[in-house]
């Protein structure tokens, strides 16, 4: 009981917060959001599923640049045009997951490396349609079901998103398909030796995580009002690793630790160090590791210990 109402007043305060802060803290605050909603999504494909990927931000794009091709250039009502975002998500999903089956490890990281440089070379030379390298803009969300959303309600909708993200994940964690994820994470034959679809497990896990990053795309298009390729370029799919990784990846607190903490490290960075917070961004990253190699969460769990 006592936790639920901890959790409750949680949720309430982060719903509260919006209302409070100016417009900069607001679009900072909404970006950390979708950060968050971002790595606990590819916690669950790389700390679950043991898929090194780094596809997770374009498939973000994807629903960024679907949603507003479809409403703005080919006019689409908004609930068609998200529900074709995300089947369009779904579709490119299935269509590097299938053939990546095949591959493990490394070259699985280099085939979806692969297609995140191939979906910015195509935003780039989408001419009309993606907007070239400039992107789109000047474009403005429209009513939803005839409800005009913005300022602080639409981080509203931000945080249902993450909330929702989480809920997925989590019962999926606790479900049958989660424990079958770890085996086929952990060992693939035994897995397999158990009657666990392994190529099967793969393709859904890849999936369901590729969608649900599209969706968290089509929120933010409407977080700036612009989208453009540089966004979600590979340095953004590293950053996601990262954040994973430094958090402690399989574990949802980790990826929501990580987030968090790398998202504002270069706000606190920069009034300090200038342009060098890059740098000192990296050696802290690099010492965290070292450190902590079960990520932050882990070092947390080993302190907590008597």
């Amino acid at each position: 009981m006592k936790r639920a109402a901890f959790w409750a007043a949680f949720i309430a305060a982060l719903a509260l917060a919006p209302f409070v802060m100016n417009d900069y803290h607001n679009d900072v605050y909404r970006k950390m959001l979708l950060w968050v909603t971002l790595a606990l999504g590819y916690n669950f494909l790389f700390g679950v599923g043991g898929q090194v990927a780094f596809s997770h931000f374009a498939f973000y794009g994807v629903g960024a640049y679907s949603i507003v091709i479809f409403l703005f250039q080919l006019h689409l009502p908004f609930p068609l045009a998200a529900a074709l975002g995300v089947l369009l998500c779904v579709l490119v999903a299935l269509a590097v997951a299938i053939p990546s089956t095949r591959l493990e490890g490394f070259y699985l990281a280099l085939a979806t490396l692969a297609l995140a440089q191939l979906f910015v070379v195509v935003l780039n030379e989408g001419g009309d349609v993606t907007g070239g390298t400039g992107g789109l803009a000047n474009y403005k969300l429209p009513p939803v079901f005839g409800v005009q959303v913005g300022g602080p309600g639409y981080t509203l909708v931000i945080l249902a998103l993450l909330l929702g993200t989480f809920a997925i994940l989590w019962r999926l964690d606790h479900s049958w398909f989660g424990r079958a994820c770890r085996a086929v994470r952990d060992n693939p034959e035994a897995a397999a030796a158990m009657g666990i679809d392994v190529a099967r497990t793969k393709v859904l896990v890849f999936t369901i995580t590729s969608a649900l990053a599209g969706v968290a795309g089509m929120v933010y298009a409407f977080v700036d009002n612009t989208v453009n390729p540089p966004i979600f370029g590979l340095e953004n799919a590293f950053l996601l690793l990262f954040m994973v990784i430094v958090g402690g990846a399989g574990r949802p607190a980790g990826a929501v630790i990580g987030a968090v903490l790398l998202f504002l490290l270069p706000f606190a960075l920069s009034p300090l160090v200038g342009h060098h917070h890059v740098l000192v961004f990296g050696v802290l990253m690099l010492g965290s590791i070292l450190v902590a190699p079960k990520g932050l969460i882990g070092l947390f769990d080993a302190l907590r210990r008597p």
